[in-house]
């Protein structure tokens, strides 16, 4: 039996998305899995893989670039294999509260790509923060780290137990 390779893609401008990103590839890999988690702007082929997560921040509404470009970019190879997509963003805990619906593009890029789920995980703003509105946010006590790694695993463990039941 072969394991299943999974990639998990991202696109983020700071990184809280690279860490959802980092906490699903290793709880793949603690689920059997090899996974593979890197930038989307690096993917250019998705055919060696037997599933993919791809995740995007949000920003005023709309996802990550890089997660859009790599989405179009392996469009028709992603159009043959499971496909799960998450957002990363809200920088408050109204992702840990109840269900957010994917934005507009993510709704439709889901659609394109017969993507299986969506999620949306809350976001990161700290001092690391390079923005300079976000250092502004976090002085004034807006900021913090509302990523839910529980969760995160959870939403992980279900992408595994649905890879399974594809093999």
């Amino acid at each position: 039996m072969t394991t299943k390779r999974v990639l998990v893609a991202y696109g983020s401008k700071h990184g809280s998305t690279a860490g959802i990103a980092d906490e699903i590839g290793r709880t793949l890999r603690d689920d059997g899995f090899d996974a593979d988690v890197r930038p989307a702007d690096t993917v250019t082929d998705v055919r060696d893989y037997d599933g993919v997560v791809l995740g995007g921040a949000l920003y005023a509404g709309h996802w990550n670039g890089e997660a859009r470009r790599c989405a179009r970019r392996n469009a028709e190879q992603l159009r043959h294999r499971p496909v799960w997509l998450f957002s990363s963003g809200p920088v408050d805990s109204s992702a840990e509260q109840r269900d957010i619906p994917p934005v507009r593009g993510v709704a439709r890029r889901m659609k394109q790509l017969g993507a299986r789920e969506h999620v949306t995980f809350g976001g990161a703003l700290t001092a690391d923060n390079p923005d300079l509105v976000a250092r502004a946010m976090v002085r004034h006590g807006k900021g913090g780290d509302f990523r839910d790694p529980a969760r995160i695993r959870a939403w992980a463990h279900r992408i595994g137990d649905a890879l399974g039941e594809t093999g």
